[in-house]
């Protein structure tokens, strides 16, 4: 048995060499070069929009605005360092020139304490700042995140551990508290007028909407129930809330399919006399379980009267609409596809929308018109079109745009459709998007029930040159890789990484495997997939008769790589399969469900209940890679930021434990400080450098041909 600590050289010197057998084209540090561009967010009353970009770990803040017969682009912080200080939470505040933005924490767990890869000597905070458009230094307003400016500009709120502050966006204001409850309060919604705020309060089990008044400083509770009520959504004249009631269940952390369960509801509530309607409820069966759209709005107010939502009732996610007052729900967006995103004009009779409709692994854009159920496609083609934000005029749409050669960037599509692309920084003259080789979509033989579906990267050599092979597999699991880079900076990386194995002669599958997003609820929510039993372990089965069939893949140098649950499916084929796989590179992989399920808590809540019956637990165990260790053969390198929380450092800890005892070789790359999504450019550089070094010596790529 080995065990090493992977000690990799200085990025500078490994990046500059690579082996003879498949000479790169290009380096690691080239394809990971470009900004990236994240957080779209439109102005209120203006054509303006601003986004967050990342330039090799340096993040600022950045603004297009309407000038002449086009927009000009600025940037608003010049942050210079790859600190690890994400921005996230961007919102502008309306009638005055100025956006609010968070530095800084970790996006997915805010309230716990910031992390700092970068091990600053003065420490970190997740902070909210203020910047005006003028140039002038960011001015912090207090530690928080979730910032939201009143309709008038007048007033800021956000959170803090779960409570809410108010300040004035000013120099010098001190930030208060703006009111006292129990549970933990998000989802913060200013009424029209900017008189109440309506806010989600979850209490562990339930969570109740509640109503404060500023006028008074009273607080109300509406139509509490033993539920989760969430997404208070105000109707335009301020009158009413809508929000949604999804039950209670002891299983919140999806570690198994959820094809049916209770039904979910959207209830309205007049604010005028406390009546409450129940105005839609999903069927049983199909569609009973509530898939929110990826984007932060799950209701919209089309007019005064009618209600636009995302439901599964014909197995695929679709917006439906229903009346206000409660009706038959007509389903607007028809066909096998999957909505994603989505933004809407002020009074949300406009909702643009991005989806995969006949292009299952791209997105493109379309325009719903909520009262009529009018549709226009606005994009199309070979490129990646998301995560939308339309104008305060109700035409000029700003979104992420992407393709098979370029990351995501900020662009722009006008009224008739032209669009413009706002790159930021712009992309690097060495960047190799002509060196990249061109994804395309497969689809494996069906294999127990299910068809799953790929990326392959082929690199460009002699058709008979039989090259080695790695699938990929995504984490999530609710994920879909696509033919270009993601809009998620994770795999907009790991794209990049998967490029860079293909320039250096890997064939490299990209598996979109059972569980994933994008091929409707039955691909999602497949039967026995997760701790109940692992299913979609027959879609990497199904990838390794796909490439092992192919003339010119070796079969018998076969690697996997992956992240979080990918890092688990690859756990999962080194430990069941050694004969077919060769070596691996697990990042963060969940490795115990059973042990998991047992002796870990998340957000102070147990994944499984004590009462939980032995044969549930027992299948957790038996689709579990630390199940499956007497028959583990082959070497893997285990990579975890000692500050994740979402897939807990013990899980490699135990990992490591069990491959030692079973004489099984691994190496460990520990990054301390460092969360799931690493957060620093240099910590993406070492792993993906580390994983390709690993990969080149398992899978026999050398200096010799």
């Amino acid at each position: 048995m080995t065990v090493k600590r992977f000690a990799a050289p200085l990025i500078g010197a490994l990046l500059l060499t690579t082996p003879a057998a498949y000479p790169a084209p290009f380096t690691l540090e080239q394809v990971l070069s470009a900004p990236f561009a994240s957080d779209i967010v439109a102005a209120p009353g203006d054509r303006a929009f601003a986004w967050a970009s990342d330039a090799r770990g340096r993040r600022n803040l950045w603004l297009a605005r309407s000038a002449n017969a086009g927009f000009n682009a600025q940037p608003l912080t010049h942050y210079t360092a790859d600190d690890g200080l994400e921005i996230s939470d961007i919102a502008f505040i309306p009638g005055r020139e100025q956006l609010l933005y968070v530095l800084g924490g970790d996006i997915e767990y805010p309230d716990k304490p910031a992390p700092d890869p970068a091990q600053l000597a003065t420490g970190v905070e997740q902070q909210v700042y203020l910047v005006d458009f003028r140039g002038h230094a960011p001015m912090k307003l207090g530690d928080g995140h979730a910032p939201l400016a009143s309709p008038d500009g007048g007033r800021i709120i956000f959170l803090h551990q779960g409570k809410v502050f108010a300040v004035t966006p000013r120099k010098g204001a001190k930030a208060e508290q703006l009111f006292k409850t129990r549970g933990v309060v998000d989802s913060l919604r200013f009424s029209p007028d900017g008189r109440q705020l309506a806010f989600v309060c979850t209490r562990i089990d339930h969570s109740f909407i509640g109503v404060y008044s500023f006028a008074d400083r009273s607080l109300r509770w509406i139509d509490a129930s033993f539920s989760f009520d969430v997404e208070p959504r105000w109707s335009p004249d301020g009158a009413r809330i809508a929000f949604l009631r999804i039950p209670s269940t002891h299983d919140e952390v999806g570690l198994i399919a959820h094809r049916t369960g209770f039904p979910w509801s959207i209830r309205v509530v007049s604010l005028a006399d406390g009546a409450v309607r129940e105005v839609y409820r999903a069927p049983g069966g199909t569609g009973s379980v509530f898939h929110p759209l990826s984007s932060d709005q799950q209701l919209f107010w089309a007019g005064r009267e009618l209600l636009v939502f995302p439901a599964e009732n014909d197995g695929w996610l679709h917006f439906y609409s229903v009346p206000a007052a409660g009706g038959p729900a007509r389903l607007l967006t028809p066909g096998s596809f999957e909505l994603e995103y989505a933004s809407s004009s002020a009074g949300g009779n406009v909702i643009v929308y991005a989806a995969n409709a006949g292009d299952i692994e791209r997105r493109h854009l379309w325009r719903l018109e909520g009262a009529s159920g009018r549709l226009e496609p606005l994009t199309h083609g070979a490129g990646i079109e998301t995560q939308p934000a339309l104008m305060a005029d109700g035409t000029t749409v700003a979104f992420l745009r992407a393709d098979s050669r370029i990351p995501a960037h900020a662009a722009l599509l006008a009224a008739d459709k032209s669009v413009t692309d706002l790159p930021a920084e712009g992309v690097p003259a060495d960047f190799p998007a002509s060196a990249l080789v061109e994804p395309r979509s497969v689809e494996l033989p069906e294999r127990a029930g299910v068809a799953a579906h790929g990326v392959l990267f082929a690199p460009a050599a002699s058709p008979a040159e039989r090259h080695p092979a790695v699938v990929f597999m995504h984490g999530g699991p609710i994920r879909q890789m696509l033919v270009g880079w993601h809009y998620m900076d994770y795999y907009s990386n790991a794209y990049a990484l998967n490029q860079y194995l293909a320039s250096r002669g890997y064939l490299v599958l990209a598996l979109n495997y059972r569980s994933g997003i994008g091929y409707g609820l039955d691909f999602r929510e497949a039967s026995g997939i997760g701790a109940e039993g692992a299913s979609e372990y027959n879609d990497l089965l199904a990838a390794a008769d796909f490439l092992r069939a192919r003339a010119d893949v070796d079969p018998t140098r076969i690697g996997l790589w992956g992240g979080s649950y990918g890092g688990y499916m690859t756990a999962l084929g080194l430990a069941r399969n050694s004969d077919l796989f060769r070596a691996g590179v697990d990042l963060h992989g969940v490795h115990d469900w059973h042990h998991w399920t047992l002796s870990t808590v998340r957000n102070n809540e147990p994944l499984y209940v004590l009462d939980t019956p032995a044969s549930v637990l027992s299948s957790a165990l038996a689709a579990s890679p630390i199940g499956s260790l007497a028959s583990w053969r082959s070497p893997v390198l285990l990579v975890h930021g000692d500050d994740d929380h979402n897939v807990a450092f013990s899980e490699s800890v135990r990992l490591a434990e069990g491959l030692r005892a079973h004489g099984v070789e691994y190496q460990e790359l520990v990054l301390p400080d460092e969360i799931h999504g690493f957060l620093r450019h240099a910590s993406w550089l070492r792993v993906y450098a580390a994983t390709a070094e690993f990969l080149d010596t398992r899978l026999g790529v050398s200096s010799a041909r």
